[in-house]
């Protein structure tokens, strides 16, 4: 079983920045593809940025490419969120899944039901 955690979210004003912690129980082995994703009021869930354990290949979607990173350490990943727009207010989630290393990141950001660990979520709103 594997448990995560997120934090970071909070108020940020347009251009802002935020760094989003997820905190896992068993980062440190195992095949798994890490991913956040989002979901506004009365929006779907939508994949941010997803990433093997390797993090040699790393997704991002258009929408947050070049201001959001992702990065990890033994335990945490890591959302950081640069020059933050207000089309950005969301709750973000981070998610896990086990695999074989068959499909590539993106595979795993094109939709929610990919991943069957999930944190609480996080708010994150952009607004003057």
């Amino acid at each position: 079983q594997l448990q995560l955690v997120e934090s970071g979210g909070g108020l940020v004003h347009p251009g802002g920045s935020l760094r989003l912690s997820c905190a896992a129980s068993r980062f440190t082995s195992g095949n798994y593809v890490i991913g956040w994703f989002r979901q506004a009021p009365g929006k779907e869930r939508e994949g941010v940025s997803c990433s093997r354990r390797s993090g040699r290949s790393t997704y991002y979607a258009d929408s947050v490419k070049g201001r959001f990173t992702m990065s990890r350490d033994s335990t945490t990943v890591y959302l950081q969120m640069n020059s933050l727009k207000r089309e950005d207010t969301a709750v973000y989630y981070c998610a896990a899944v086990f695999d074989n290393g068959v499909y590539a990141p993106n595979y795993y950001c094109s939709g929610a039901d990919k991943f069957n660990y999930w944190g609480q979520g996080t708010q994150v709103t952009v607004s003057s």
